[in-house]
């Protein structure tokens, strides 16, 4: 049985959104981002003074995001494979970062695609065209490359998810034309691998996107249209979704995250939605739609939920991510 009670209620130009759900639940509207500018909204008399004479600043701006995640602090870390770098938004302290390494001679950064962080908010980005796995500090200084061979190419064919066991100091990274998800230390060693090629339990067809939660993995199997979950030693538990069109299909996943009743959120960049299942698979209700306006997505790709239930959604052909609030009933074992 879905939650859903009612269709999202969309006041414009106000933008207003919320979806109410049974037993009281809900999900709302809160913001959208999309832009170094709105992390800097007031900058003061005298700065705006120099804007008047000197010009506004050149602020940079999201061009083709794909995928989202917030570290210890509260910082949202977007990849930006059009920009060919990574945004740091730091609204708390209205900072601003951008990472980028297309012009080094070096082990350049060509088209960043997923990110995790580590216990120590060190920044992990994998790199879809070089097939390597750049890592950064907190602040955005470049420390190391995983997968970076002698003579320039990369171990990884395309890597593409990533999630990162901090208490373990494992990484999990999803190599999407290998049919594998590959476990390796934090210094790059590769400690296991699981997958092949086919349509069969703990099977692939171009996996993607990766989340660690409690002791689940779950894998967006993108071509079998739906997300795996494994232990974290890679064996099969369940699978969620299936192909086609009717209620609980999957037609193209790009992303997945779990909320704090254990609910996995599943991306759908083709129908413009997040699906949302519970853990036996049954569709619980689903949100979004094509367009422009609060709640609306064109191609969103990433997705993450963080420990206060805040879901964020990127909403990469709109060029923006989208924050929702989700209010449910509280488990205390569950979550990420």
């Amino acid at each position: 049985m879905a939650w859903a009670s009612g269709k999202p209620k969309v006041a414009r130009p106000t933008e207003l959104w919320q979806l109410s759900l049974d037993g009281g639940r809900s999900l709302t509207w809160e913001s959208s981002f999309s832009s170094e500018s709105e992390v800097k909204r007031d900058r003061g008399f005298w700065n705006k003074l120099v804007d008047v004479v000197a010009g506004s600043p050149d602020y940079k701006f999201l061009v083709r995001p794909y995928s989202v995640i917030s570290d210890s602090k509260g910082r949202l870390i977007v990849t930006d494979p059009g920009a060919s770098g990574v945004h740091i938004f730091d609204f708390a302290q209205k900072r601003y970062k951008f990472i980028e390494r297309r012009e080094k001679v070096r082990d350049p950064m060509l088209a960043p695609q997923c990110v995790a962080v580590d216990g120590k908010d060190n920044i992990y980005v994998t790199d879809s065209e070089s097939g390597k796995i750049f890592v950064f500090e907190p602040g955005g200084k470049y420390l190391r490359v995983i997968g970076s061979l002698k003579g320039g190419e990369g171990y990884f064919k395309r890597p593409t998810g990533i999630a990162i066991d901090a208490a373990a100091q494992r990484m999990y990274v999803t190599d999407t034309l290998r049919d594998e998800v590959f476990i390796l230390d934090l210094q790059g060693n590769v400690i296991n691998r699981f997958g092949e090629t086919g349509q069969g339990e703990g099977e692939f067809n171009l996996p993607t996107e990766l989340r660690l939660s409690g002791g689940d993995l779950l894998v967006v199997d993108s071509m079998n249209f739906r997300v795996q979950a494994f232990d974290r030693a890679g064996k099969f538990e369940f699978s969620i979704g299936k192909p086609g069109d009717t209620t609980g299909a999957i037609f193209r996943p790009k992303a997945v995250s779990v909320d704090s009743e254990r609910n996995v959120y599943v991306v759908d960049a083709q129908w413009g939605v997040v699906q949302v299942f519970n853990r036996q698979g049954q569709l619980l209700y689903y949100f979004g739609a094509k367009g422009t306006h609060a709640g609306e997505f064109q191609l969103p790709s990433g997705l993450f939920i963080d420990h206060d239930d805040r879901v964020y959604v990127v909403d990469s052909f709109n060029r923006r991510v989208q924050v929702f609030q989700y209010a449910g009933v509280k488990n205390p074992t569950g979550g990420q």
